[in-house]
């Protein structure tokens, strides 16, 4: 049976493949990717037929990055998936919390492991692009005296010892993947529906386009803005509303927000996604 081609950025066992595996119930073949752009790119160019991407962090925010790739490609959300994101200290079997001298992961773990980081002595932390890359980094290059921080999938995977689970500081921690395709799924579930716009240049012009949903009792679930690439100290609006596009009341907002604004980009309708633990 041919599974589904789904790219992800980062080595096996990045919390990317974990989201891509938990959204498609193991029904896929993944594919890692060096960087977000060649997600996207595997997508439009029909290598894979699904791209999956984090977009945002309950504790660190937005993934800013990829809401730029979202207006600069012509491709469709069509999913979603919130993944627990549980942080473990790994190392090469024999080498204990003890013998530690250098710590590797991504930016965004060893800020999100800062508490538990700061009681090992004498330890220095070291940046990297992946969190699964740097445990794959360890394993490859049999650093004795490293550790890197990545999920427990990627333990497994490269066969590292897991020394101390879940340090991650609040474990609350979450992050938001989101599903790319080139063409849109339409979806009778309840839903979201994310669009890109910008306004033009009047008093009050973002109040009356957010208001156009207020009025119609859709909920506002998300609104974020980036510069808008060409246009100096101009705007873009990525904003995330509690309703599909087949609903008439949406329909009607969006027919009116046309009118209102100087760009709009419908990104997609997709199911709300659930919480993976």
């Amino acid at each position: 049976m041919t599974k589904t081609k789904v790219s992800f950025q980062g080595e096996f066992g990045a919390f990317s493949e974990q989201a891509a595996v938990a959204y498609f119930q193991n029904k896929c073949a993944v594919i890692p990717r060096e960087n977000f752009r060649d997600v996207f790119e595997d997508v439009a160019q029909k290598r894979s037929a699904f791209g999956v991407i984090p977009i945002e962090n309950s504790l660190f925010g937005s993934v800013h990055q990829n809401f730029d790739l979202l207006q600069e490609f012509s491709l469709k959300i069509v999913g979603e998936v919130k993944l627990r994101i549980k942080m473990n200290l790994m190392a090469l079997p024999g080498t204990a919390l003890g013998d530690l001298k250098d710590v590797y992961s991504h930016p965004q773990a060893l800020g999100q492991s800062d508490t538990f980081l700061r009681k090992l002595k004498n330890v220095k932390l070291h940046q990297f692009y992946d969190t699964a890359g740097a445990a794959k980094m360890i394993a490859e290059k049999q650093l004795i005296t490293s550790a890197a921080i990545a999920s427990e999938q990627a333990a497994k995977h490269y066969d590292l010892n897991i020394l101390k689970k879940g340090i991650e500081t609040d474990h609350r921690n979450f992050t938001r993947f989101i599903v790319l395709s080139k063409t849109a799924v339409p979806s009778s579930a309840p839903a979201k529906t994310s669009l890109i716009f910008a306004t033009k240049h009047v008093p009050g012009s973002l109040v009356h386009c957010l208001s156009l949903f207020a009025e119609r009792k859709i909920n506002l679930l998300k609104i974020e803005s980036r510069p808008f690439v060409g246009k100096p100290w101009e705007y873009l609006f990525f904003v995330d509303v509690e309703s599909n596009q087949t609903n008439r009341e949406f329909a009607s907002a969006l027919k009116k927000l046309k009118g209102m604004t100087s760009y709009l980009k419908i990104l997609g309708s997709y199911e709300i996604g659930k919480v993976v633990q």
